[in-house]
């Protein structure tokens, strides 16, 4: 297994953020080192752009920063959209964290850092952890 842990989109978010008290802990997230997947940073420019109004050079610029620590992104196949469908449908996942999960699994990682999903469940050898506990 890889003793890096998959980073959810929320964590790369707050990590470029202020603020907010997620955004220090994020920060030494990522610079810990982990493994993100294609759809991570596609997520990241969304929200980035969309809902904080950053500029394309400030972007950019993260998504540089992302790689350097992070090292290439897991890439989306057709095997990981078959493996998220099928934990979407027996876990009841929403697809996209489904996707997720599939993506650490692909990657072989033993965990998932994400606020958005149940702290401490298992799945296909991978455990989801909340890294933002509530204070």
């Amino acid at each position: 297994m890889n003793a890096k842990p998959f980073l959810d989109t929320n964590i790369v978010v707050y990590a470029f953020g202020s603020g907010d008290p997620r955004c220090a802990r994020a920060e030494q997230l990522l610079a810990a080192g982990g493994t993100v997947s294609v759809q991570v940073l596609g997520e990241f420019v969304n929200v980035s752009k969309r809902k904080l109004g950053r500029e394309w050079q400030e972007i950019i610029a993260a998504l540089a920063v992302i790689r350097a620590l992070l090292g290439s992104p897991v890439a989306i196949t057709a095997r990981t959209h078959e493996t998220a469908v099928a934990l979407a449908r027996r876990r009841n996942f929403a697809f996209y964290d489904a996707q997720i999960v599939a993506s650490a699994i692909e990657a072989r990682c033993d965990t998932v850092l994400s606020e958005d999903m149940q702290d401490g469940a298992k799945v296909g050898g991978v455990t989801i952890r909340n890294p933002f506990p509530a204070a």
